[in-house]
Protein backbone atom coordinates (compact mmCIF):
# COMPACT_ATOMS: atom_id res chain seq x y z
CA UNK A 1 0.00 0.00 0.00
CA UNK A 2 1.35 3.37 -0.85
CA UNK A 3 2.22 5.95 1.73
CA UNK A 4 -0.51 8.40 0.53
CA UNK A 5 -3.30 5.87 0.93
CA UNK A 6 -2.04 4.85 4.35
CA UNK A 7 -2.03 8.48 5.47
CA UNK A 8 -5.63 8.96 4.30
CA UNK A 9 -6.84 5.90 6.25
CA UNK A 10 -5.08 7.12 9.39
CA UNK A 11 -6.84 10.50 9.03
CA UNK A 12 -10.27 8.81 9.07
CA UNK A 13 -9.69 6.82 12.31
CA UNK A 14 -10.80 8.16 15.75
CA UNK A 15 -8.08 9.06 18.12
CA UNK A 16 -9.64 7.99 21.47
CA UNK A 17 -6.68 9.04 23.49
CA UNK A 18 -6.93 12.58 22.21
CA UNK A 19 -10.70 12.72 22.90
CA UNK A 20 -10.29 11.60 26.47
CA UNK A 21 -7.49 14.08 26.94
CA UNK A 22 -9.70 16.83 25.62
CA UNK A 23 -12.46 15.91 28.18
CA UNK A 24 -15.08 14.96 25.61
CA UNK A 25 -17.79 12.28 26.13
CA UNK A 26 -18.01 9.46 23.78
CA UNK A 27 -21.33 8.53 22.19
CA UNK A 28 -21.18 5.08 23.68
CA UNK A 29 -20.86 6.46 27.21
CA UNK A 30 -23.77 8.81 26.62
CA UNK A 31 -26.02 6.01 25.45
CA UNK A 32 -25.01 3.88 28.41
CA UNK A 33 -25.80 6.64 30.89
CA UNK A 34 -29.26 7.15 29.42
CA UNK A 35 -29.97 3.44 29.63
CA UNK A 36 -28.89 3.34 33.28
CA UNK A 37 -31.16 6.31 34.14
CA UNK A 38 -34.13 4.60 32.49
CA UNK A 39 -33.49 1.42 34.50
CA UNK A 40 -33.31 3.37 37.79
CA UNK A 41 -36.59 5.20 37.04
CA UNK A 42 -38.35 1.96 36.17
CA UNK A 43 -37.11 0.37 39.40
CA UNK A 44 -38.38 3.33 41.47
CA UNK A 45 -41.82 3.19 39.85
CA UNK A 46 -42.03 -0.55 40.45
CA UNK A 47 -41.00 -0.08 44.10
CA UNK A 48 -43.68 2.55 44.83
CA UNK A 49 -46.33 0.51 43.08
CA UNK A 50 -45.44 -2.48 45.16
CA UNK A 51 -45.45 -0.39 48.38
CA UNK A 52 -48.87 1.13 47.59
CA UNK A 53 -50.30 -2.26 46.90
CA UNK A 54 -49.02 -3.56 50.20
CA UNK A 55 -50.54 -0.57 52.03
CA UNK A 56 -53.88 -0.91 50.29
CA UNK A 57 -54.06 -4.63 50.96
CA UNK A 58 -54.59 -4.33 54.74
CA UNK A 59 -57.26 -1.71 54.16
CA UNK A 60 -59.05 -4.00 51.75
CA UNK A 61 -58.69 -6.87 54.18
CA UNK A 62 -60.03 -4.71 57.04
CA UNK A 63 -62.92 -3.57 54.89
CA UNK A 64 -63.67 -7.17 53.94
CA UNK A 65 -63.45 -8.43 57.53
CA UNK A 66 -65.50 -5.58 59.16
CA UNK A 67 -69.25 -5.03 58.46
CA UNK A 68 -70.33 -2.14 56.30
CA UNK A 69 -70.48 1.15 58.23
CA UNK A 70 -73.23 3.72 57.45
CA UNK A 71 -72.22 7.15 56.28
CA UNK A 72 -72.30 10.24 58.55
CA UNK A 73 -75.75 11.37 57.46
CA UNK A 74 -77.24 7.94 58.14
CA UNK A 75 -75.57 7.83 61.55
CA UNK A 76 -76.87 11.28 62.42
CA UNK A 77 -80.35 10.25 61.39
CA UNK A 78 -80.08 7.13 63.51
CA UNK A 79 -78.84 9.16 66.50
CA UNK A 80 -81.72 11.58 66.07
CA UNK A 81 -84.19 8.76 65.74
CA UNK A 82 -83.04 7.05 68.94
CA UNK A 83 -84.16 9.76 71.41
CA UNK A 84 -87.26 10.35 69.33
CA UNK A 85 -88.23 6.73 69.83
CA UNK A 86 -87.60 7.07 73.57
CA UNK A 87 -89.68 10.29 73.94
CA UNK A 88 -92.21 10.49 71.12
CA UNK A 89 -93.05 14.02 70.02
CA UNK A 90 -96.63 15.15 69.77
CA UNK A 91 -97.47 15.73 66.13
CA UNK A 92 -98.04 19.34 65.22
CA UNK A 93 -101.64 20.24 64.44
CA UNK A 94 -102.59 20.97 60.86
CA UNK A 95 -104.53 24.00 59.75
CA UNK A 96 -104.31 27.70 59.04
CA UNK A 97 -101.28 29.28 60.73
CA UNK A 98 -101.11 32.95 61.78
CA UNK A 99 -98.69 35.01 63.83
CA UNK A 100 -99.38 37.61 66.50
CA UNK A 101 -98.59 38.79 70.00
CA UNK A 102 -99.81 38.21 73.53
CA UNK A 103 -101.94 41.14 74.71
CA UNK A 104 -103.93 41.96 77.84
CA UNK A 105 -107.59 42.85 77.79
CA UNK A 106 -107.16 44.73 81.07
CA UNK A 107 -104.14 46.99 81.15
CA UNK A 108 -103.96 50.50 82.56
CA UNK A 109 -101.47 53.21 83.37
CA UNK A 110 -102.62 54.16 86.85
CA UNK A 111 -102.59 57.81 87.84
CA UNK A 112 -104.24 60.22 90.26
CA UNK A 113 -107.14 62.45 89.32
CA UNK A 114 -105.39 65.56 90.63
CA UNK A 115 -102.09 67.30 90.14
CA UNK A 116 -99.49 66.98 92.86
CA UNK A 117 -95.95 66.16 93.81
CA UNK A 118 -95.23 62.46 94.30
CA UNK A 119 -94.28 61.82 97.92
CA UNK A 120 -94.11 58.02 97.94
CA UNK A 121 -94.09 55.13 95.46
CA UNK A 122 -94.79 51.74 97.02
CA UNK A 123 -94.40 49.37 94.05
CA UNK A 124 -91.69 48.15 91.69
CA UNK A 125 -91.74 46.25 88.41
CA UNK A 126 -93.07 42.75 88.97
CA UNK A 127 -95.04 43.59 92.12
CA UNK A 128 -98.35 41.75 92.39
CA UNK A 129 -101.11 43.96 93.78
CA UNK A 130 -104.73 43.47 94.77
CA UNK A 131 -107.65 45.68 93.80
CA UNK A 132 -107.62 48.83 95.94
CA UNK A 133 -104.03 48.41 97.12
CA UNK A 134 -102.04 51.64 97.51
CA UNK A 135 -99.49 52.18 94.74
CA UNK A 136 -98.31 55.72 95.52
CA UNK A 137 -99.10 58.84 97.53
CA UNK A 138 -98.98 62.50 96.60
CA UNK A 139 -97.98 65.32 98.93
CA UNK A 140 -101.22 66.27 100.73
CA UNK A 141 -99.85 68.82 103.21
CA UNK A 142 -101.87 71.69 101.73
CA UNK A 143 -105.00 69.60 101.56
CA UNK A 144 -104.63 68.62 105.21
CA UNK A 145 -104.34 72.30 106.20
CA UNK A 146 -107.49 73.10 104.28
CA UNK A 147 -109.24 70.26 106.07
CA UNK A 148 -108.22 71.67 109.44
CA UNK A 149 -109.59 75.07 108.40
CA UNK A 150 -112.90 73.51 107.43
CA UNK A 151 -113.05 71.62 110.70
CA UNK A 152 -112.64 74.89 112.63
CA UNK A 153 -115.37 76.49 110.52
CA UNK A 154 -117.66 73.59 111.32
CA UNK A 155 -116.99 73.99 115.02
CA UNK A 156 -117.79 77.71 114.84
CA UNK A 157 -120.95 77.01 112.86
CA UNK A 158 -122.10 74.45 115.39
CA UNK A 159 -121.53 76.92 118.25
CA UNK A 160 -123.49 79.63 116.42
CA UNK A 161 -126.33 77.21 115.75
CA UNK A 162 -126.53 76.30 119.42
CA UNK A 163 -126.45 79.98 120.46
CA UNK A 164 -129.19 80.95 118.05
CA UNK A 165 -131.22 77.94 119.08
CA UNK A 166 -131.18 79.13 122.69
CA UNK A 167 -132.00 82.70 121.68
CA UNK A 168 -134.88 81.53 119.52
CA UNK A 169 -136.25 79.43 122.36
CA UNK A 170 -136.11 82.47 124.68
CA UNK A 171 -137.80 84.60 122.04
CA UNK A 172 -140.63 82.09 121.79
CA UNK A 173 -141.06 82.29 125.55
CA UNK A 174 -141.13 86.10 125.43
CA UNK A 175 -143.65 86.01 122.62
CA UNK A 176 -145.92 83.62 124.51
CA UNK A 177 -145.77 85.85 127.62
CA UNK A 178 -146.52 88.97 125.60
CA UNK A 179 -149.44 87.23 123.93
CA UNK A 180 -150.85 86.19 127.30
CA UNK A 181 -150.53 89.71 128.72
CA UNK A 182 -152.07 91.16 125.59
CA UNK A 183 -155.07 88.83 125.90
CA UNK A 184 -155.53 90.01 129.49
CA UNK A 185 -155.08 93.55 128.23
CA UNK A 186 -152.07 94.04 130.46
CA UNK A 187 -149.51 94.44 127.66
CA UNK A 188 -149.90 96.49 124.56
CA UNK A 189 -150.15 95.16 121.07
CA UNK A 190 -146.84 96.82 120.21
CA UNK A 191 -145.03 94.76 122.83
CA UNK A 192 -146.55 91.59 121.40
CA UNK A 193 -145.57 92.56 117.87
CA UNK A 194 -141.98 93.31 118.94
CA UNK A 195 -141.68 89.95 120.68
CA UNK A 196 -142.97 88.14 117.64
CA UNK A 197 -140.54 89.97 115.36
CA UNK A 198 -137.61 89.14 117.60
CA UNK A 199 -138.62 85.50 117.64
CA UNK A 200 -138.90 85.36 113.85
CA UNK A 201 -135.51 87.03 113.42
CA UNK A 202 -133.75 84.65 115.76
CA UNK A 203 -135.38 81.62 114.17
CA UNK A 204 -134.25 82.86 110.72
CA UNK A 205 -130.71 83.34 111.99
CA UNK A 206 -130.81 79.86 113.47
CA UNK A 207 -131.85 78.36 110.15
CA UNK A 208 -129.09 80.28 108.37
CA UNK A 209 -126.57 79.03 110.89
CA UNK A 210 -127.81 75.49 110.33
CA UNK A 211 -127.37 75.94 106.60
CA UNK A 212 -123.84 77.26 107.12
CA UNK A 213 -123.11 74.25 109.30
CA UNK A 214 -124.42 71.85 106.65
CA UNK A 215 -122.34 73.62 104.00
CA UNK A 216 -119.22 73.36 106.12
CA UNK A 217 -119.85 69.67 106.63
CA UNK A 218 -120.19 69.18 102.87
CA UNK A 219 -116.92 71.03 102.34
CA UNK A 220 -115.31 68.74 104.87
CA UNK A 221 -116.60 65.69 103.00
CA UNK A 222 -115.25 67.13 99.75
CA UNK A 223 -111.90 67.88 101.34
CA UNK A 224 -111.66 64.37 102.76
CA UNK A 225 -112.36 63.02 99.27
CA UNK A 226 -109.69 65.34 97.86
CA UNK A 227 -107.19 64.03 100.36
CA UNK A 228 -108.14 60.48 99.43
CA UNK A 229 -107.42 61.33 95.79
CA UNK A 230 -103.83 62.02 96.78
CA UNK A 231 -103.53 58.25 97.21
CA UNK A 232 -103.14 56.22 94.01
CA UNK A 233 -104.77 52.81 94.27
CA UNK A 234 -104.87 49.78 91.98
CA UNK A 235 -108.16 49.65 90.04
CA UNK A 236 -107.91 45.86 89.68
CA UNK A 237 -105.70 42.98 90.72
CA UNK A 238 -102.66 42.46 88.55
CA UNK A 239 -98.91 42.82 88.12
CA UNK A 240 -96.94 46.04 87.75
CA UNK A 241 -95.00 45.87 84.48
CA UNK A 242 -93.66 49.44 84.46
CA UNK A 243 -92.84 52.04 87.09
CA UNK A 244 -93.43 55.38 85.38
CA UNK A 245 -92.67 57.92 88.13
CA UNK A 246 -90.29 58.60 90.98
CA UNK A 247 -90.54 60.44 94.28
CA UNK A 248 -90.32 64.22 93.82
CA UNK A 249 -91.76 64.35 90.31
CA UNK A 250 -94.96 66.22 89.50
CA UNK A 251 -97.95 64.09 88.57
CA UNK A 252 -100.16 65.92 86.09
CA UNK A 253 -102.65 63.60 84.36
CA UNK A 254 -103.79 66.28 81.92
CA UNK A 255 -100.35 67.06 80.51
CA UNK A 256 -98.24 65.46 77.80
CA UNK A 257 -95.53 64.51 80.29
CA UNK A 258 -91.81 65.07 80.02
CA UNK A 259 -89.14 66.49 82.28
CA UNK A 260 -90.19 66.16 85.89
CA UNK A 261 -93.89 65.92 84.96
CA UNK A 262 -95.50 62.48 84.78
CA UNK A 263 -98.93 61.45 83.60
CA UNK A 264 -98.99 58.09 85.41
CA UNK A 265 -97.38 56.28 88.29
CA UNK A 266 -97.30 52.67 87.10
CA UNK A 267 -98.63 50.39 84.37
CA UNK A 268 -100.74 47.52 85.67
CA UNK A 269 -101.69 44.35 83.78
CA UNK A 270 -104.32 41.80 84.70
CA UNK A 271 -102.51 38.55 83.89
CA UNK A 272 -105.80 36.64 83.95
CA UNK A 273 -106.90 38.62 80.87
CA UNK A 274 -103.98 37.69 78.62
CA UNK A 275 -104.87 36.55 75.13
CA UNK A 276 -103.30 36.40 71.67
CA UNK A 277 -104.14 38.77 68.85
CA UNK A 278 -103.28 37.62 65.33
CA UNK A 279 -103.82 39.03 61.87
CA UNK A 280 -105.47 36.70 59.35
CA UNK A 281 -105.41 37.37 55.64
CA UNK A 282 -108.77 38.38 54.21
CA UNK A 283 -108.64 35.49 51.76
CA UNK A 284 -108.32 32.96 54.62
CA UNK A 285 -110.78 34.41 57.13
CA UNK A 286 -113.50 31.98 56.02
CA UNK A 287 -111.41 29.23 57.65
CA UNK A 288 -111.81 30.86 61.07
CA UNK A 289 -114.96 30.79 63.19
CA UNK A 290 -115.78 31.85 66.79
CA UNK A 291 -115.16 29.07 69.28
CA UNK A 292 -112.85 27.20 66.89
CA UNK A 293 -110.14 25.10 68.53
CA UNK A 294 -106.68 26.61 68.30
CA UNK A 295 -103.18 25.48 69.17
CA UNK A 296 -100.81 28.27 70.24
CA UNK A 297 -97.01 28.15 70.40
CA UNK A 298 -94.89 30.89 71.92
CA UNK A 299 -91.59 31.71 70.23
CA UNK A 300 -89.95 31.62 73.67
CA UNK A 301 -91.17 28.04 74.29
CA UNK A 302 -91.36 26.31 70.88
CA UNK A 303 -92.06 22.86 72.38
CA UNK A 304 -94.98 24.02 74.52
CA UNK A 305 -98.33 23.80 72.73
CA UNK A 306 -101.07 25.74 74.51
CA UNK A 307 -104.69 24.80 73.90
CA UNK A 308 -106.78 27.82 72.99
CA UNK A 309 -109.92 28.88 71.17
CA UNK A 310 -111.13 31.69 68.97
CA UNK A 311 -112.63 34.30 71.27
CA UNK A 312 -113.80 36.80 68.65
CA UNK A 313 -113.25 38.00 65.12
CA UNK A 314 -112.96 41.79 65.08
CA UNK A 315 -115.58 43.00 62.56
CA UNK A 316 -113.27 45.31 60.63
CA UNK A 317 -110.40 44.93 58.20
CA UNK A 318 -107.06 46.65 57.85
CA UNK A 319 -107.19 48.22 54.41
CA UNK A 320 -103.43 48.72 54.09
CA UNK A 321 -102.53 45.16 55.10
CA UNK A 322 -105.64 43.32 53.89
CA UNK A 323 -105.94 41.48 57.22
CA UNK A 324 -108.57 40.94 59.89
CA UNK A 325 -107.73 40.80 63.58
CA UNK A 326 -108.70 37.67 65.52
CA UNK A 327 -108.66 37.34 69.30
CA UNK A 328 -107.55 33.97 70.65
CA UNK A 329 -108.30 33.09 74.30
CA UNK A 330 -105.93 30.77 76.16
CA UNK A 331 -107.47 27.77 77.89
CA UNK A 332 -104.52 27.53 80.30
CA UNK A 333 -103.10 30.19 82.57
CA UNK A 334 -99.38 30.05 83.18
CA UNK A 335 -96.81 32.45 84.62
CA UNK A 336 -94.61 31.91 81.56
CA UNK A 337 -97.08 33.75 79.34
CA UNK A 338 -96.15 37.43 79.36
CA UNK A 339 -97.54 40.46 77.52
CA UNK A 340 -96.10 41.29 74.08
CA UNK A 341 -94.62 37.80 73.56
CA UNK A 342 -94.55 36.66 69.95
CA UNK A 343 -96.76 33.66 69.19
CA UNK A 344 -97.95 31.46 66.34
CA UNK A 345 -101.40 29.93 66.32
CA UNK A 346 -102.81 27.09 64.28
CA UNK A 347 -106.55 27.11 63.62
CA UNK A 348 -107.39 23.42 63.75
CA UNK A 349 -109.78 22.43 60.97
Amino acid sequence: MSDDRRDKLRSLSIDRDNDERRGGVSPLALVGGMAASALIAAAAIWFFMQDGGQEGAPEQQAAASSPAQPDSETTAEADDAAPAAATPRVPRAAGLVASGYVTARRQATVSAEITGRIAEVLVEEGTEVEAGEVLARLDDTRAQLDLELIESQIAAAEARVRSLEFQAAEARTVTNRASSLFEREIASEAALTAAQAQQSSLEAQWRAARADLDSARVRRTSQVDLIARHVVRAPFAGVVIAKNAQVGEILFPGSAGGGFTRTGVATLVDMASLEIEVDVNEGQIQRVSPGQRVEAVLDAYPDWRIPARVEAIIPTADRSRATIKVRVALNERDARVLPDMAARVTFIE
